[in-house]
């Protein structure tokens, strides 16, 4: 069993300030609204995030991945400042391509450290972000007009099923585990779910080699929306990995190569985090 108190330290000792508060909301009772305000310094003038909230691209300037970054702490938080999330969508609104829908990075990224992942990354609007950063303004409440309008792209991309990938089908799930029109995205979830096996970049065994999207992912929690597509076998083996793979230091590793060992701590902070939530959920804490 994972220790709790050698992860504690492990975060509070190196972990960036809102994932420290992130950790307090949700095993402190800290006031979650101060994730809020940790998350408000990441937020620019254009209503979009930069600053490295993903660690992995250290711009300062807005980016859509950022924005569903920010989302998720909101939801992960159990609270949202709405406002703040409709100037985010003012931003993506500004960015959309013309037929709709925002690329995950916009070009001038690569001007500041990035990892070698990102390297001369460029990519039309599709599935990843759109996906999440609809299904989390459904699940925070946020209404806008860009809500609205990306998500018949979003609909479009699920149900054309080409080429999904695992990183595609995670953020098909966030918006169809919150999309109002359930019988429609139950069906489309029930294809995805027999897609997934041989998706690019699913990793069911996590104990395989490199980096890889797990069951654990989709199913952070024994009330998942995706829970059923996996079998018990295969979460005790996840779970069991997860446990056993906290390091002496009380962190979680990662499994690829960030810009520089700044990012190396704030992603294993992350991480850390995310190793907790899921443990804590399946009663392994």
């Amino acid at each position: 069993m994972a220790d709790f108190e050698r992860a504690r330290d492990f975060i509070y000792g190196g972990a960036r300030l809102i994932d420290r508060r992130a950790f307090a909301a949700e095993f402190e009772g800290a006031d979650p609204g101060l994730v809020l305000t940790a998350l408000a310094a990441y937020q620019n003038p254009d209503g979009g995030f930069g600053h490295g909230l993903e660690p992995d691209t250290r711009t300062p300037h807005s980016q859509p991945l950022n924005v569903e970054i920010a989302l998720q702490y909101m939801a992960d938080a159990g609270v949202c400042d709405a406002a703040m999330a409709r100037r985010a969508c003012d931003f993506l609104q500004g960015v959309s391509a013309p037929e709709g829908g925002v690329p995950i990075l916009l070009p001038g990224f690569a001007a500041h450290a990035h990892a070698a992942h990102w390297t001369g990354y460029a990519r039309p609007p599709e599935l990843v972000p759109n996906g999440g950063l609809v299904g989390l303004l459904y699940k925070l409440g946020v209404d806008h007009p860009w809500r609205e309008a990306t998500a018949g792209r979003v609909w479009a991309w699920i149900e054309a099923e080409a080429g999904l990938g695992a990183h595609d089908i995670l953020d098909a799930v966030w918006f169809l585990e919150a999309a109002p029109d359930r019988p429609r995205a139950e069906a489309a979830a029930a294809r995805l779910a027999k897609a997934l096996p041989a998706a690019a970049w699913f990793k069911e065994d996590p104990a395989a080699e490199g980096y890889g999207v797990t069951p654990l992912w989709y199913a952070p929690s024994p009330d998942a929306f995706c829970r059923p597509w996996f079998s018990d076998a295969a979460i005790e083996n996840n779970l069991a990995h997860l446990s056993a793979a906290q390091q002496p230091d009380g962190g979680w590793p990662l499994t690829w190569n960030p810009p520089g060992p700044a990012s190396e701590l704030e992603w294993r902070g992350v991480q850390t985090l995310k190793a907790l939530r899921t443990l804590k959920a399946y009663g392994r804490l």
